[in-house]
């Protein structure tokens, strides 16, 4: 079912349709180019577009299937796949990079995919073609400058294929860039989604703006495989190499061997002195010849044949052909000196017994030499016959195979590990990504947020069937306990905070009881003080304190401003006429009283208590009388010196004061109240706070009755 369900899904339908329809680019335009005798090959379009669109991994496959299947009909076209492939992964690059996007960029980026395809190709068709011109479309032009200009034919193929290129790609890029504005924005966003690419990464940062991964997991991965393929490919390289080399050695031995073995059967033993002595006039001495040089000539890789007869004093010739390039060979009966390299094999020359092959650089130039001793009708060594196989001819052919191998090996291997790291990414470092951006971004502050974030993880929706996966259960496991844990924790501080509230609410009313003139003033202060603040809050006034933790704040607080007055006598706080000096300096000194008992309730509930909270409340209580022209009390600072919940709580104290019944006074009517607030602006009160006052004073008289109502 679920092999099933992959085969359904319409991701790998994107995926397949990306790779054949790039494939199909590839193959057509070059084989029309081909048909029509375009000097050009336009055959990396599909490539290029696959790295653009879904990056490095289709890019690889779209240019390694392309010349293997040109190879059906060129072979040495799926040699030259590992240039396909770093052109595709190159081309991914380029787009993250935003090459495609200005012109400077984009001849940059001309010119490397040149390289790659003209230079790197240029050295592989040098070598592919045993040092000579390559067969293909840029062939013609490299003889043309290699016999006009003088040029080697490496040089001149790599002028040619260099330029060739060059007009190449810029067809090919032009195409691409075309061909992918054309392509609609949703097919071009899926493409990458499928692929995991992003064509413009964004460096991650952290919310304090470090960098998210300084060593990313995908990058270890990579450094680890591409070593693990240069360690694997310089091993298998040598590998093939002293392989293919001793097989070389061994099958240009049996050359060699099937030569002399051959040769040894035209030379008449028998009349051996004869040939020496006489040389070309002895009777079928050049009929022999003759035949050695029909044999020789049926052997490509043999350079020299001859026949020494082999004494203490050097080597006497009984025959030596001529080379193929003409140059003349020694004489019949010359003698000559033995190479040093022969030192070791004298004793069993002189005898006359078999050597094993022998490899010599001399003047003569590096050789393979074989030597068959020719026995006469008395089984008596009579001669020697050798062939000399150059080893030029092994080079050239070991070169060949170690290019063909190199090439070979490293296109496999980058598309292997190309599908390595796309497993590697989207199997583990994807998900540990999603996951550690999900725990990162979790939120913990706000219900509905931990409850987003939460539904965001669980979206995550990873099935990997190995320990990611179960990274991913604990993981979520562990976000669902941590919220429900913080629920339970919000629950019993909200009811611990609720009965602090009440605690002090009725610590407040205590004391308010014992002021028979002041009705419910403490509620209907905080009423006016959360309401004055929220105005100013809309009006943007005071926008770098208010806000509505601080609005909260100042409506807990609010109810403390007074609870200095339990250390005033009932007969002052209830006394119906004016009081004397000395009253009212007592009375006076319920702002400090208030300050000295919350200072002791911070002090003794050892920060299990909101520290900010009770320092909204200190400072109301202390400040709530001074004024905005430095005549109150009890410090007698001014302006802004005064804290801003103290001024709040003055305008809030004066209005319900005025318009409420004291046993002192009658309530003074709405408009004798505000013609003294408004009065006092600028003297008693903070004229900002008075002004968001007056835009709401109206509305909240009106409401008095409902709060008297509630209270």
């Amino acid at each position: 079912m679920k092999l099933l369900s992959i085969l359904k899904s319409k991701d790998l339908h994107y995926a397949v349709a990306l790779i054949a329809i790039a494939f199909l680019v590839n193959i057509i335009p070059s084989k029309i180019a081909i048909a029509l005798g375009i000097p050009v090959f336009i055959d990396s379009i599909g490539t290029i577009l696959a790295g653009m669109l879904g990056g490095t991994l289709p890019a690889v496959i779209v240019g390694f299937c392309s010349n293997a299947f040109n190879s059906i009909s060129d072979l040495p076209t799926l040699y030259y796949g590992i240039i396909s492939i770093l052109i595709g992964a190159m081309a991914a690059i380029f787009q993250q990079k935003g090459y495609f996007r200005t012109l400077p960029k984009i001849i940059v980026m001309v010119l490397m995919f040149a390289i790659l395809g003209g230079v790197l190709g240029s050295i592989l068709t040098y070598f592919l073609y045993g040092y000579d011109f390559g067969e293909g479309v840029s062939a013609p032009f490299a003889i043309g400058i290699h016999e006009h200009l003088g040029l080697s034919k490496f040089t001149s193929q790599l002028v040619a294929d260099f330029i060739i290129d060059v007009i190449d790609k810029i067809f090919v890029v032009a195409a691409v860039i075309i061909t992918y504005h054309k392509i609609p924005l949703h097919v071009k966003t899926h493409c990458s989604r499928v692929f995991l690419f992003d064509p413009n990464p964004v460096t991650q940062f952290e919310d304090d703006g470090t960098r998210a991964v300084k060593r990313s997991l995908l990058r270890r991965v990579v450094v680890m495989v591409i070593t693990a393929e240069i360690l694997l490919g310089v091993l298998a390289s040598t590998t093939g190499f002293v392989l293919y080399q001793q097989q070389s050695i061994e099958k240009f031995t049996d050359i060699a061997h099937g030569l002399t073995e051959a040769a040894s059967i035209a030379v008449d033993t028998e009349r051996i002195d004869e040939f020496i002595e006489k040389g070309r006039e002895a009777e079928g001495y050049t009929d022999i010849e003759q035949k050695l040089y029909r044999m020789r000539d049926g052997f490509p890789q043999a350079l020299y044949l001859y026949v020494y007869r082999i004494q203490p004093d050097g080597c006497h010739v009984v025959f030596d052909l001529d080379t193929k390039e003409g140059e003349k060979a020694s004489q019949p009966g010359d003698l000559i000196d033995f190479d040093p390299s022969f030192e070791p094999y004298m004793p069993q020359l002189l005898k006359g017994e078999p050597i094993d092959p022998i490899i010599s650089d001399d003047q003569y130039g590096w050789l393979l030499t074989v030597y068959k001793p020719l026995k006469n009708s008395t089984g008596k060594t009579v001669a020697y016959i050798a062939a000399d196989i150059s080893m030029g001819e092994i080079i050239t052919d070991q070169a060949e195979f170690f290019i063909k191998l190199l090439s070979m090996f490293f296109g496999v291997s980058i598309l292997i590990m190309s599908i390595v790291l796309e497993f590697v990414n989207r199997r583990i470092v994807h998900p540990v990504n999603r996951m550690a951006s999900a725990a990162i971004h979790f939120a913990y502050n706000m219900e509905q947020d931990r409850a987003n974030d939460m539904h965001e993880i669980k979206n995550l929706n990873i099935h990997t069937s190995d320990e990611i996966e179960h990274l991913y259960r604990a993981l979520t496991k562990t976000c669902m306990d941590s919220i429900g844990f913080i629920n339970r924790l919000e629950a019993a501080a909200e009811r611990i905070q609720h009965m602090q509230d009440e605690i002090i609410i009725n610590f407040a009313e205590m004391v308010e009881a014992r002021d028979t003139s002041t009705g419910n003033h403490i509620k209907k202060t905080a009423f006016y003080v959360e309401a004055i603040a929220r105005e100013l809050l809309k009006e943007g006034k005071y926008s770098d304190v208010l806000d509505e933790k601080y609005i909260e704040k100042l409506k807990r607080s609010a109810p403390l401003h007074d609870i200095g007055k339990i250390a005033v006598s009932d007969l002052i706080l209830n006394k119906p006429g004016k009081l004397t000096d000395d009253e009212f300096a007592i009375m006076k000194s319920h702002t400090t009283e208030g300050t000295n008992i919350l200072s002791k309730i911070e002090a003794n509930t050892n920060d299990t208590m909101d520290d900010n909270y009770l320092k909204e409340s200190m400072e109301m209580a202390h400040y709530h009388h001074e004024k905005w022209d430095g005549t109150g009390y009890p410090t007698g600072i001014k302006g802004e010196e005064i804290p801003l919940s103290a001024r709040i709580m003055a305008v809030a104290d004066v209005f319900d004061a005025l318009v409420a019944e004291r046993v002192y006074k009658k309530p003074f009517t709405y408009e004798k109240a505000m013609a003294i607030i408004t009065e006092g602006a600028g003297k008693h009160f903070d004229p900002t706070v008075v002004e968001a006052f007056c835009h709401i004073s109206e509305k909240l008289y009106a409401e008095r009755t409902t709060l008297n109502n509630k209270v």
